[in-house]
């Protein structure tokens, strides 16, 4: 496997030059669609697998759609620190103190989704996030090459990585929110990244 700052350099050359044009939901009569496909099965369920997409959520039926989510517990490096999941990484930034953003880095799953309460910082006021007592602006150039290291580090454990490379359909994220003043990685950050990481493996 090539050396990290290697393929991270490789990969944002590829991402540069990547045209992603994000899939439309389409709301018709009361039900959502993409590309044709309902959103939602006949009990009111979120599909997270049919022929023409994946929608990626840890709960969503479907396997892909877990296997590929945030909150699946791919253990990786990064940076010196060790991972429970890449979702451990989002929520551990909303903690300035050290200590505790370490502690979070041991949670994956569910519960790193949920321990973001324990905070008494909340970086949307100031819109600063925090990577081991420094301070990232979410809106910088910055922080998006943190992300961009943060899941080439993530592709380095080979179930994560395999998956991503033998994905065909397009990759969604429909709960994803929308801007990035109300998330720290929106649904277009998170289907890009995908997208371009699944296209970018296939490539090599």
């Amino acid at each position: 496997m090539k050396d990290i700052k290697e393929e991270l350099k490789e990969f944002q050359k590829f991402k540069s030059n990547y045209t992603f044009i994000q899939q439309e939901i389409e709301e018709i009569n009361g039900k959502q669609f993409c590309e044709g496909e309902p959103l939602l099965d006949e009990d009111g369920n979120e599909i997270g697998d049919c022929e023409k997409w994946i929608n990626v959520g840890y709960k969503y039926k479907g396997p892909y759609a877990k296997v590929l989510s945030n909150l699946f517990p791919y253990e990786f490096k990064f940076r010196g620190k060790t991972l429970k999941s890449i979702e451990s990484f989002f929520q551990g930034i909303k903690f300035k103190d050290i200590d505790m953003q370490n502690f979070v880095f041991n949670y994956s799953v569910l519960d790193s989704n949920h321990i973001k309460v324990c905070s008494d910082y909340d970086w949307k006021e100031t819109g600063i996030l925090y990577w081991q007592g420094i301070k990232v602006n979410r809106f910088s150039k910055e922080y998006d090459n943190l992300v961009d290291e943060l899941y080439i580090s993530a592709i380095q454990n080979p179930l994560y990585r395999n998956i991503l490379k033998i994905t065909t359909r397009d990759i969604l994220h429909i709960m994803g929110g929308a801007t990035k003043e109300e998330t720290v990685f929106s649904r277009y950050e998170f289907e890009l990244q995908l997208n371009c990481l699944k296209d970018f493996l296939k490539n090599m």
